[in-house]
């Protein structure tokens, strides 16, 4: 890391790790009234600028209203909206008064909902009008609610509170609508964790949090002042918030926000018309565009491409350079602490990207895989444990989940010298690491760990299919066996015979032993709302036929 590098961490640092910070002013006061912040996108394509002058007014506006209702630092307010300007108003509102956004999904059903109000002690929840459904009394959602409703782009019913008679309602020179100083280590952000294994854990974001958000679009995803930027995912989750709310408005890097349900057609149309040249998304995303078969617009104009949530499969960067001309960079992180490694694209650590590999440490950060059984480094190339130097990682912002000290202490090794992530990889020579899989989901077979990923990187390889997930199921001889779910592209079935096919396939690319031993075709795989694959239900599944036979 040069010394260059080493001086923007700690300006970034010291801009957002201070006593007195407040988010409002790090996210919003600071920048030029005029400057556009955040487009929002509607679906027909119509397009509305949010200047930070804008955003200022109105948030004052909406924290001032807060303070009347009794909302003060430190207090939880939930939010469960879409992409659009009311958002943006609202979660600047929320960290204006000090207080803590607790993001709820629009995916999410009830119970999911009703976890995340009760788990934070959430004293208020902002939603959208067609969401509120969610919110009323129902077996899943306790009785005895604790909190106070505003309801946006819509009536209120009830007791429920209108989030623009709110807005309208207070001066945005109302001294209830300034800024509060709350400092670096007072809670931004509590989210929840997707639950891939277990229930979701309370994940408590920091104000300097924002240090490492505002580095990653620096170094890994290259964004500049120049460039249209769109992160597609969602803000219900960490990406989303991370990185297409939280890190452009405090670099003051123009975002858009689409206000409308994915669809491929959709995607392709708003990186045409507003000239995206800096892309981001799951992987998820891009294969849709890819199975999508539908041709790739001219006249596009993008110089980034980059993918995060899961491991970047190797069709999708085939696909990028052949049709796009512009390589998707894997990159990788997870809810409690952001993106830690990739395949970077900023100035002084941009690399060739190794196949198969999730890239290197970003600036700021520290990583190596360890042993398995002891908190040793592994050699190159061996499997491990994928873990985050806590001492060498100066943008390293979790302690500990919320009301959570066994499961925070799961994560840290006993000197608290080790983040362990729960994830298995490996590192070669040069420092690149290879994603294998969560440590739930390894297969030992016969002695061998076997790694999902791997399999899975040679399955959606195949012109056929365009998703797996590849989980071990249980078997008397080897303990378990490797076993394959596979998602054809549309109007395809399946057979024997493909399902020989694909067997052999993994037998020729990647390793005779680890081939699946039954593939199964389905038409879609378990996921979370955020588009990761949950393994672990096709395990339960798969072990609950085999114990009927």
């Amino acid at each position: 890391m040069s010394t260059t590098i080493d001086d923007r961490i700690a300006e970034l640092l010291a801009t957002y790790d201070t006593p007195d910070a407040d988010a409002a002013t790090l996210l919003c006061d600071r920048h030029p009234a005029d400057a556009v912040a955040i487009t929002v996108i509607e679906a027909d394509l119509s397009a509305h600028d949010l200047t930070y002058g804008h955003l200022q007014r109105e948030s004052a506006r909406f924290a001032a209203a807060l303070a009347d209702i009794g909302i003060g630092p430190g207090d939880r307010v939930a939010v469960l909206m879409g992409k659009s300007a009311e958002l943006v108003v609202a979660l600047l509102g929320i960290w204006r008064r000090g207080a803590v956004h607790v993001p709820l999904f629009t995916a999410f059903a009830g119970p999911a909902i009703a976890l995340r109000l009760q788990a934070s002690g959430a004293r208020l929840v902002v939603t959208d009008a067609d969401q509120r459904t969610k919110l009323s009394s129902r077996p899943d959602m306790p009785a005895d609610r604790g909190w106070r409703v505003i309801v946006v782009g819509g009536a209120p019913q009830g007791d429920e509170l209108s989030f623009a008679e709110l807005v309208a309602g207070h001066a945005s020179d109302d001294p209830a609508g300034a800024p509060v100083a709350v400092g670096g280590d007072a809670p931004l952000v509590l989210l929840f964790t997707s639950g891939t294994t277990g229930n979701p854990k309370g994940v408590p974001v920091p104000v300097k949090a924002l240090a490492s958000f505002q580095a990653y679009l620096e170094f890994g995803l290259d964004v500049s002042a120049d460039d249209v930027f769109w992160n597609a995912a969602d803000p219900g989750w960490a990406y989303g918030l991370y990185y297409a709310v939280l890190g452009p408005l405090a670099a003051g890097v123009r975002s858009l926000l689409l206000h409308a349900g994915f669809s491929p057609t959709l995607t392709w149309q708003v990186i045409q018309a507003f000239g995206v040249t800096n892309f981001a998304a799951a992987p998820t995303v891009y294969r849709a565009l890819n199975a999508d078969g539908a041709p790739v617009p001219d006249g596009l104009q993008l110089r980034r491409m980059s993918s995060a949530g899961e491991p970047l499969t190797p069709e999708v960067i085939t696909w990028a350079e052949e049709h796009l001309g512009v390589p998707v960079r894997d990159h990788y992180g997870q809810t409690e602490h952001g993106m830690v490694i990739a395949n970077g694209w900023g100035q002084g650590v941009y690399a060739p990207v190794r196949p198969g590999s999730m890239g290197r440490p970003l600036p700021g950060w520290s990583a190596a895989v360890l042993h398995d059984e002891r908190t040793e480094v592994a050699a190159p190339g061996q499997v491990g444990r994928v873990a985050i130097r806590v001492a060498e990682s100066p943008l390293m912002w979790f302690s500990g989940y919320a009301d959570a000290p066994e499961k925070s202490a799961e994560r840290f090794t006993e000197d608290g010298a080790w983040y362990l992530t729960g994830d298995a990889g490996s590192v070669d020579e040069d420092g690149y690491f290879a994603f294998s899989s969560r440590d739930d989901d390894v297969i030992i077979m016969a002695g061998y760990r076997i790694g999902p990923f791997d399999v899975e990187s040679v399955l959606v390889t195949h012109p056929r299919v365009v998703e797996s997930a590849v989980v071990g199921a249980p078997d008397a001889l080897r303990g378990e066996v490797v076993e394959a779910f596979v998602v054809l592209r549309a109007g395809d079935e399946g057979d024997d015979d493909l399902a020989e096919e694909l067997k052999q396939l993994v037998k020729q690319k990647f390793a005779a032993h680890a081939y699946p031993r039954t593939v199964h075709f389905v038409p879609e795989l378990p996921k979370t709302p955020s588009g990761k694959i949950q393994r672990f239900v096709l395990r339960q599944r798969r072990r609950g036929e085999v114990q009927d036979r």
